[in-house]
């Protein structure tokens, strides 16, 4: 059960980064005014990175492991990283610093990882 639970998240992980370089694309190219929508979805984007990574966590402690995930595990760690990174560092900057571009590439970078690590296991993004 765990493991479906932690698979099927990665559709939500993939669909809320899309939002969120959408989102941010949107206000990037509109000059719109950087604001609470960035930032609830930003900490969605994140919340569901960590929930994703605790799920994945404790299946290690059930004894799930195997060597491939020595890959997807390095992956996992660095997108929550990078997810986290972006969402502190724009959250504690002054309301006048704050902008879109960081979502956009930090989104862009954990996608990318989270695309990495699912590869790693040999498993398929989509289907």
């Amino acid at each position: 059960m765990l493991l479906h639970a932690h698979s099927g998240l990665r559709y939500l992980v993939l669909l809320m980064g899309l939002v969120v370089v959408a989102y941010a694309a949107y206000g990037l190219a509109t000059k719109a005014e950087y604001g609470k929508h960035m930032r609830v979805l930003s900490a969605i984007f994140t919340g569901v990175i960590d929930l994703t990574v605790l799920l994945g966590v404790i299946m290690l402690f059930t004894g799930m492991f195997y060597p491939q995930l020595a890959g997807h595990i390095a992956m996992m760690i660095l997108a929550a990283a990078v997810a986290h990174v972006v969402h502190g560092v724009m959250k504690r900057r002054p309301p006048e610093a704050q902008t879109f571009t960081p979502h956009i590439v930090g989104t862009l970078i954990v996608l990318a990882c989270i695309v990495a690590g699912i590869m790693a296991i040999g498993r398929p993004i989509v289907g």
